[in-house]
């Protein structure tokens, strides 16, 4: 393994890339220490503590920790994500956004130039949104977050976040385009491995103080590894459709005549459904911490605390109908079919078009099934572990899912390139098969 890492730095085009990307990520976390004017950084984060079971906390998640402390990139790259994700269900209703899709390099670049509007328009209304909700969190503190609240902070702190915003999507396009790996997925994993240290330190703190016994601590972190395993494996299984193509002749050439096959992930969706589910589940924690003084906003609290029998049916519910949701916007049976028919190609055994259509379909929605219930397991797992076990970190959902994601396909570029240039890659068997979420 030694050799392989020293093979990296043997090429100069990838090793340019690697520095460029570390360096890149390491202007990414000295932002996020650059506090937005006008905020009572330690008032907001003794708040944020009491929400890490809200909208608050899962958005504070993809932001790398900078929502909770008020930093130049609280919004961090939702907006950017989500702009992306509504042009994606977009092009599923609207034919123009349809045709855009299908147009190759072409459409894809006025998509991405479409995504870059809908980040700003996205950012400016949302860092409106954290001015206000900012400065209504005065009422519920004695110490105000905001001292001096007022349109002069709304307009300033909308500059600040949308520039921080437009800011950090410049970084995400840059690392794709002369770093190493997918940019955005980049952030997003170095702002929730940055969580790691302090996970290792409470960890330890719950050893010595005897909160958590040592045999446990073994126990979880054997089962750690198994679910990290589990992870790698569903995030690359698939299933292979063969496919045959028949001969043509065009002019005095021949093409087709060969075999291949359609890749069919057993979990297509990514991490996308626990987004959406966690988003939905969460929403009466949050609705009920803006009410602290009703009963029955409390008591509606109470029936959707994570770790509770209720909370955790509905949660998995939510999870597998986002599932099979998402894979039918992403992944459309009819489309895979007609492009076949019109190059000539044919699954053995199945009728060209509406039946290969309906095979296509009938085997996605026999495999999506697994993955699924494997979503709302992992999806499940952190609040488990906490509620149940009173582990003292969060382990699974989102972040695992992105962190081993993101790590796939990060090392799969590496290996096309030192496989490119001659080198060996990272495994003496097959290759990496990455992922992007």
């Amino acid at each position: 393994m030694w050799e392989k890492l020293q093979n990296i730095f043997r090429i100069p085009e990838l090793k340019r890339r690697i520095l460029f990307t570390l360096g890149m990520l390491a202007v990414y976390r000295l932002g996020s220490h650059v506090p937005t004017a006008g905020v009572d950084v330690q008032a907001l984060t003794s708040y944020f503590k009491q929400q890490q079971n809200t909208l608050f906390g899962l958005y504070d998640l993809f932001a790398g920790g900078n929502f909770q402390n008020a930093t130049i990139f609280a919004l961090g790259i939702m907006p950017y994500i989500s702009a992306s994700i509504i042009l994606q269900l977009l092009g599923a209703v609207i034919p123009y956004f349809e045709k855009l899709q299908k147009e190759g390099e072409e459409g894809r670049k006025k998509i991405t130039q479409y995504t870059r509007y809908g980040t700003v328009a996205l950012a400016m209304v949302q860092a409106y949104g954290t001015s206000i909700l900012l400065q209504s969190f005065n009422n519920q503190f004695p110490t105000p977050i905001v001292p001096n609240p007022g349109l002069g902070f709304q307009l300033l702190t909308v500059l600040t976040l949308t520039s921080g915003t437009i800011f950090v999507m410049w970084l995400g396009e840059q690392i794709t385009e002369r770093g190493i790996g997918n940019g955005i997925s980049l952030i997003i994993f170095i702002g929730i491995i940055a969580r790691f240290p302090n996970d290792l330190i409470n960890t330890a703190r719950a050893l010595v103080g005897g909160d958590l016994s040592p045999f446990v601590a073994v126990l979880l972190g054997a089962m750690m590894i198994g679910v990290i395993a589990s992870v790698i494996v569903m995030t690359q299984a698939q299933r292979k459709i063969p496919v045959q193509y028949a001969k043509r002749i065009v002019g005095r050439k021949m093409y087709g005549g060969q075999n291949t096959h359609i890749p069919l992930r057993v979990n297509t969706a990514g991490v996308i459904p626990i987004i959406f589910a966690q988003s939905i589940i969460v929403f009466p924690s949050t609705l009920a911490s803006f009410f602290p003084n009703s009963e029955v906003m409390q008591s509606l609290n109470q029936i959707f605390m994570p770790g509770n029998w209720l909370y955790i049916v509905l949660y998995s519910v939510i999870i597998v109908f986002f599932t099979y949701f998402y894979t039918a916007i992403v992944l459309n049976p009819v489309d895979l079919a007609d492009n076949m028919k019109k190059y000539g190609g044919f699954i053995p055994g199945i009728r060209p078009g509406r039946k290969t259509s309906e095979y296509i379909d009938r085997v996605l929605t026999r495999i999506t099934l697994p993955g699924a219930v494997f979503l709302a397991l992992i999806a499940v797992l952190p609040d488990i572990l906490i509620r149940r076990f009173n582990v003292p970190f969060y382990f699974g959902g989102t972040s695992l899912l992105i962190v081993v994601g993101v790590a796939l396909d990060t090392l799969q570029q590496i290996e096309s390139h030192l496989l490119m240039r001659h080198y060996d890659g990272f495994m003496k068997k097959g290759k990496i098969k990455a992922r992007r979420w």
